[in-house]
């Protein structure tokens, strides 16, 4: 799988549908930037990773393949985009102990992923992050900006004095989201809240100090 080459700057073949969006020069147009978002969600959503190219996309939007490339440098920045317009709102609150609030952060993830775009645009990044360095440096960047979500679950429970003197956060952090990854590319992410609690219990159990009671 090889990652789609950017096309030079000339006008796209004529015949395409619907007609072209002018082009917005290097500044983006919202109406613009808004439809090719619209149609890379809706063909991800129709034709999976394996259908999806720049050049569908553009041929959905109106757009021109050069404008698309001017905005987005890459098939990936485009899926990270459609994956960001996606609303993640995970439960923060303190439910008084590190297991059940894993519990509940996971669960709202897979939440998420199941009844939004944002669950076929991460499995699309993954894939092409596997043949595309750019692609692996943008996933890269992505998850480096949204570890908090999972840190501020630990930054409770250590105010708590749950956690053991020992832990590497960010080992931890890598575990969570390797196991919530591969749920999501083996199709797993169903609402089974006792396999939720029982894997944040095995987590949770690595991680607190000896002597703390789980839940």
């Amino acid at each position: 799988m090889s990652a789609e080459t950017p096309p030079p700057d000339v006008s796209p073949a004529e015949g395409a549908s619907p007609p072209r969006r002018a082009s917005a020069g290097p500044h983006r147009s919202k109406a613009s930037s808004e439809a090719i978002l619209d149609a890379a969600e809706a063909l991800l959503a129709e034709a999976g990773y394996g259908g999806f190219s720049i050049e569908q996309v553009a041929r959905r939007a109106g757009a021109g393949k050069p404008t698309i490339y001017r905005w987005w440098p890459s098939k990936a920045a485009l899926l990270l985009d459609v994956y960001a317009r996606q609303k993640l709102q995970l439960d923060q609150d303190d439910t008084g102990a590190l297991e059940t609030d894993l519990a509940a952060l996971i669960g709202g993830l897979w939440r998420f992923w199941r009844e939004t775009a944002a669950g076929g645009a991460f499995r699309s990044i993954i894939a092409e992050a596997q043949s595309d360095p750019a692609a692996m440096a943008a996933l890269n960047g992505f998850m480096a900006e949204r570890r908090h979500h999972i840190a501020g679950a630990f930054e409770r429970a250590a105010r708590r004095g749950e956690l053991a003197d020992d832990i590497d956060l960010d080992a931890v952090i890598d575990i969570i989201s390797g196991y919530a990854w591969s749920r999501l590319l083996t199709g797993r992410i169903d609402d089974d809240p006792a396999a939720i609690a029982h894997a944040a219990r095995q987590i949770a159990r690595g991680v607190v100090r000896p002597g703390w009671a789980l839940t």
